[in-house]
């Protein structure tokens, strides 16, 4: 003949059960996040963040700059600004002059 449980018996496995299901939840959540992280990044890597479009990666003295292939938005990685504020007057001028097109000396 089985042996009932006493009433402490019974709420403590009913909170180990509890446990147990919201540690599986708390891991399939991760899971989802990770998913959904990963495919937000395939669909918007090196897309413009304005228009969408593709942004074309140009090196710089180091620097990768991202340029707009549409919008012709400029765009620039953690830690890029430092660097480009850091450049001497002509460096920005020769940075600029490569975005726009026109020679910095005229």
């Amino acid at each position: 003949m089985p042996i009932k449980p006493t009433q402490s018996e019974a709420e403590y496995y009913a909170r180990m059960e509890f446990e147990r299901r919201k540690t599986l939840e708390i891991d399939k959540r991760a899971v989802m996040e990770a998913e959904e992280k990963k495919q937000q990044q395939e669909l918007h890597y090196m897309r413009c963040p304005k228009c969408g479009m593709q942004l074309i990666e140009i090196d710089y003295r180091g620097i990768e700059i991202d340029k707009c292939s549409e919008c012709e938005g400029v765009w620039l990685d953690a830690g890029e600004l430092e660097v480009v504020s850091k450049m001497e007057k002509g460096g920005l001028e020769m940075l600029f002059s490569v975005f726009t097109g026109k020679d910095p000396k005229k």
